[in-house]
């Protein structure tokens, strides 16, 4: 109940082991029942839902305080932040997308008149060698 965005990810979160009911792993069938307590790991927090009502279908976002209540602590929404601020910080180089930066030496090293001014460098200090 829009806790993932498609049913497809809810469904690979229980195979993983990820989401549990009353401290049990679950698998993608598992019936619920009102008041029971849900945990779902999306590292590196781990949320926790109690159902108040079952919905009878498919329900808008506004919705979802009527059937659903969230009992995560605010101590994972502030380890998800420091997660999120510290993300670039601790990126090590070569790891990742890379950065404009990284963007702009690459296109730089593809253009033919840098990489032929390369080769052709090499290629002279190959010619020296060529003397012995």
């Amino acid at each position: 109940m829009r806790v993932f965005k498609t049913r497809t990810i809810a469904t690979d979160a229980c195979k993983k082991g990820r989401v549990s009911v009353g401290g049990t792993v679950v698998k993608p069938s598992r019936l619920v029942k009102v008041g029971d307590i849900i945990d779902v790991k999306k590292p590196p927090v781990t949320y926790k839902f109690r159902i108040l009502a079952i919905a009878p279908n498919r329900l808008g976002a506004r919705l979802v305080p009527e059937y659903l209540e969230n009992l995560t602590p605010q101590s994972e929404y502030d380890l998800l932040e420091m997660t999120k601020i510290s993300g670039f910080v601790d990126r090590h180089k070569g790891l990742g997308r890379p950065t404009k930066r990284e963007g702009r030496e690459l296109s730089r090293f593809k253009e033919e008149s840098y990489a032929d001014a390369f080769f052709l460098d090499w290629e002279d200090d190959d010619d020296e060698g060529d003397d012995d």
